[in-house]
């Protein structure tokens, strides 16, 4: 079986330590075969924050394939948004924006939806849609597939889906033809899983919350979610399990369980 840790808008430069402790503690008990990361790292793509960062990553034991959010790319200092926005990502996670993971049971395939010139929305190009497009048609049977973005593929809220990611329509579509199963993203702070309609096969977006930093939606904890896959799980289910920071243990609790059946 195969595990794999998402976690998303640490914002680090705003962690909270008790709670950074308490998902070190998770990911030794859970012992990942991955963690993704997607986006909004830092605070304000500070270099400390990349340092900080990337030493807590390292600590998790796994290996790890990261993902910059619209926060990872300087706000204030205009000479670096716009000549080497990259440049503190890239020196904390490697020069790879669009990095790829592949075993026998997962095939995980980063995108990078951040442009320097928006400072919030994302975007994803019919390039970048064809690209990962092709790589999922290469996928074996037997692997999970995994397309991770920053900002939303999709929301069932109303009030959020100002944030979905620009291109997300021929996205679904194009991805689910050639054969994705999950959408990872972050971005919005909000935890869900919900099936992609309309589809000529069955996707579902799972999203994060925020894992560690203090910059928490009222009455949304600090989650993270853990998925598990591979053919020691029943029937080709993939389970996505979210995690939430409990304040009166100090640790990472198991909340709520979705069983989603990918097609096969």
């Amino acid at each position: 079986m195969s595990v794999l840790l998402h976690i998303s808008d640490t914002h680090f430069g705003t962690e909270q330590p008790a709670v950074v402790a308490a998902l070190k503690v998770l990911a030794q008990a859970q012992q990942p075969e991955l963690v993704v990361l997607t986006g909004d790292i830092t605070q304000r793509a500070r270099r400390a924050q990349f340092a900080a960062a990337s030493r807590f990553t390292q600590s998790l034991g796994a290996k790890v394939l990261a993902l910059p959010g619209n926060h990872d790319i300087p706000l204030f200092n205009l000479v670096a948004r716009v000549f080497y926005p990259y440049a503190g990502f890239s020196a904390a996670f490697g020069e790879q924006m669009e990095p790829v993971y592949s075993s026998a049971e997962l095939l995980v395939l980063g995108v990078n939806t951040t442009r320097a010139h928006r400072h919030r929305h994302g975007e994803i190009s019919p390039e970048q849609i064809e690209r990962v497009a092709a790589q999922l048609e290469r996928a074996s049977a037997q692997q999970l597939r995994v397309v991770v973005v920053h900002q939303p593929i999709d929301t069932p809220y109303a009030a959020e889906q100002q944030h979905r990611v620009r291109g997300h329509v021929l996205a679904q579509r194009r991805w689910a033809q050639a054969g994705a199963d999950l959408v990872l993203g972050g971005h919005i702070h909000l935890p869900y899983v919900m099936p992609l309609a309309g589809l000529v096969r069955s996707m579902w977006a799972v999203q994060a919350g925020t894992a560690v930093s203090r910059r928490v939606r009222a009455g949304v904890p600090n989650s993270v979610n853990l998925m598990r896959w591979g053919a020691s799980m029943p029937g080709g289910e993939c389970v996505v399990e979210q995690w939430d920071f409990d304040a009166l243990t100090q640790a990472f609790v198991c909340q709520r369980t979705h069983t989603l059946k990918p097609a096969r």
